[in-house]
């Protein structure tokens, strides 16, 4: 992955990184910060689940950035590393996941390269543990979550380096015009 940025800081003196890149639009980026801090801050589905969904994208795209950001609020539901750690290939098979991780986790695979992948028993197994609400809210994510890891990783705004963070979920802003 690049970590040469492609695209200049709009802020005299900062940078390159996602937020300065936006400063460039900075309507659009009213716009998107409010709708991911929205999205952060419902709780329809669990932020845990969310973040399952979050690191299994961010494993797929292998967004160096991704992976190493934690949101507190799973981290607070009980998403530790050694759930991550089993957040790849195989994860079927993994003691430390839920059922309802596990159905979030097709779906997310499916969403990212097969629509195929979500029938017969994975479907059933999504209606199952997840309700309409849910599974509409984890949709939304897992396409957050796929346009941002591309996003950093083609304008080159992945660190060449980054330990393991946790940061505070994304804060709900004011209404957005």
């Amino acid at each position: 992955m690049s970590t040469v940025p492609r695209v200049s800081s709009a802020i005299a003196g900062e940078p390159a990184h996602f937020g300065s890149v936006l400063a460039h639009q900075p309507a659009i980026a009213e716009s998107f910060f409010a709708l991911y801090g929205r999205f952060w801050g419902s709780d329809v589905l669990s932020a845990r689940i969310k973040e399952v969904a979050r690191m299994r994208n961010a494993r797929v795209t292998e967004c160096g950035f991704c992976r190493n950001v934690r949101f507190d609020k799973a981290v607070a539901q009980g998403l530790g590393e050694e759930v991550v750690d089993d957040i790849t290939d195989g994860y079927e098979a993994s003691a430390k996941l839920t059922d309802a991780e596990k159905a979030a986790l097709k779906f997310t695979d499916a969403l990212i390269h097969d629509p195929e992948l979500l029938t017969g028993d994975a479907r059933a197994a999504l209606q199952r543990h997840l309700t309409p609400a849910q599974i509409a809210e984890l949709g939304l994510g897992v396409t957050l979550f796929l346009a941002l890891a591309k996003a950093l990783i083609t304008m080159g705004l992945e660190p060449e380096q980054m330990d393991r963070t946790v940061l505070p979920i994304p804060a709900v802003l004011e209404d957005v015009a």
